[in-house]
């Protein structure tokens, strides 16, 4: 059973219901949209989450004779033939790679620069080798290979204990400090997730749509006047904090659904087509809620979506297929929306799962828990058709191995990868060690995939 924080159970059980009533807030969103006039200077973050550990052995995988015999031969029946893989040539390797075979328009976005790989990338405490893993001569986080834990510690960042804060709300505190604004500037549509849980910025957490009408309350005078005698019960000074937080937190999603279906009842409808998968939705609504971000207000967005399944003790290539080509057109689609919107530029996407899986299958034609894994990070300011970090030596009880299996130790630590995207993001400097508490044991509290690039640091 899942852990779930004080503040995430009163969550649960008030944004649900009262989560978006759709109704008119004009007042609130002109004050808003006042306040979007002073701040032209957008930029957008959106997370996938993909739950269960995306097996990432296969979705970037050697593409010279000697890498890929290498890889053929020890993947056994995982192994994806050479002919259906799809080529792609970093630009800083000589070697090539490929693509998962489903990911053709993930192919077509890293040869034209907008797409970029961050190689074995984890939770790590510090930098770890082999022989210190094997040895206990490291701190290494707690419950490695746990689910749960995995994927707590990839949206927290913290890496020792069991978090109630996640690094998206602590990015969103620094960023709420820097550039205010009344409407939240972080929304999660997959739910409740620690990744959105902050100090001071207050998420908008849904598992549908965010703006949906309260039940039972369908417009009419009778049903206005329910309304309001529930909104006035929800500002009823009871003298017991718990139900003054419960009432605060459904209090504020009214609030904010009635802000947020008012500004998309104003805004133009994009006409880019997005898959009807649960991830295709969720990106839909990002990209809407995106487009109307002058009438709320917002200068900055973070957003949380996911996908299920990943976890693929069997049958995995049958279903990586499925869960793969359901990612690249999702992907695909939400880029063409930002072109769509003309801010290609200002809105990245970027990946995050549990672990990945280990290199050597099991049994029943899948692959059990591991721990380095590759993600991808997509737009204009992402500087793409190249590989960042240090690719894994595919080979069992090697150098890269925590164990016998192809258990990847990675090379490339959370906090980096966090703190490059939070930096992007605005967050400043002296302020990323409080989000990313390992980030000080590492020599670049930062990487080169966003931005003007110098040292890409890519290894094979």
């Amino acid at each position: 059973m899942s852990r779930i924080s004080r503040r995430g159970f009163i969550r649960t059980a008030c944004c649900t219901a009262a989560a978006g009533v759709a109704a008119s807030s004009i007042g609130r969103l002109g004050m808003m949209s006042a306040f979007a006039q002073g701040a032209p200077d957008y930029k957008a973050l959106v997370c996938i989450f993909m739950f269960g550990g995306n097996d990432a052995n296969n979705m970037i995988v050697p593409f010279d004779t000697a890498g890929y015999n290498n890889y053929a031969g020890i993947r056994a029946g995982l192994a994806l033939s050479q002919s259906s893989l799809l080529p792609i040539q970093p630009k800083s390797l000589g070697s090539p790679f490929a693509l998962h075979p489903k990911l053709t328009q993930v192919q077509s976005l890293f040869n034209s620069g907008k797409i970029a790989a961050l190689l074995n990338t984890g939770t790590l405490v510090q930098p770890t080798t082999r022989d210190q893993y094997l040895n206990s001569q490291v701190a290494v986080p707690v419950n490695l290979f746990s689910h749960d834990d995995q994927q707590q510690q990839m949206q927290s960042a913290t890496l020792n204990t069991f978090a109630d804060l996640g690094w998206g709300g602590k990015v969103a505190d620094k960023i709420q400090q820097i550039y205010g604004g009344n409407f939240p500037i972080l929304i999660s549509l997959a739910g409740t997730a620690v990744f959105a849980e902050g100090l001071l910025a207050r998420p908008i957490e849904s598992s549908g749509n965010p703006t949906q009408t309260l039940s039972g309350f369908s417009g009419s005078p009778e049903d206005n006047a329910r309304l309001a005698a529930l909104q006035s019960l929800l500002t009823f000074d009871t003298g017991l904090s718990l139900i003054q937080s419960a009432s605060s937190i459904a209090s504020n999603a009214v609030k904010d659904g009635q802000t947020l279906a008012a500004a998309l009842a104003l805004g133009t409808k994009l006409k880019t087509k997005f898959p009807k998968s649960p991830l295709g939705v969720q990106m839909a609504q990002v990209a809407q809620i995106i487009q109307v971000r002058a009438a709320l207000g917002l200068p900055r967005q973070i957003f949380f979506v996911s996908s299920g399944g990943f976890d693929t003790h069997s049958a995995q290539i049958t279903r990586q297929n499925k869960l793969l080509l359901d990612l690249n057109a999702c992907m695909s689609a939400f880029y063409q929306a930002t072109q769509e919107m003309g801010i290609p530029e200002k809105v990245t996407t970027f990946t995050l799962s549990d672990f990945a899986r280990t290199f050597l299958p099991d049994s029943t034609a899948g692959s059990d828990h591991a721990w380095g894994s590759h993600h991808l990070i997509m737009g204009d300011s992402v500087n793409g058709q190249d590989f960042y970090g240090t690719f894994p030596t595919l080979a069992l009880g090697g150098p890269d191995d925590a164990t016998q299996e192809g258990r990847w130790i990675p090379t490339t630590s959370l906090d980096q990868y966090g703190a490059t995207l939070a930096q992007w993001f605005g967050v400043m400097p002296a302020d990323l060690p409080s989000i990313f508490p390992n980030l000080p044991n590492f020599a670049s509290p930062t990487l080169n995939f966003m931005g003007a690039s110098q040292d890409r640091r890519a290894r094979v």
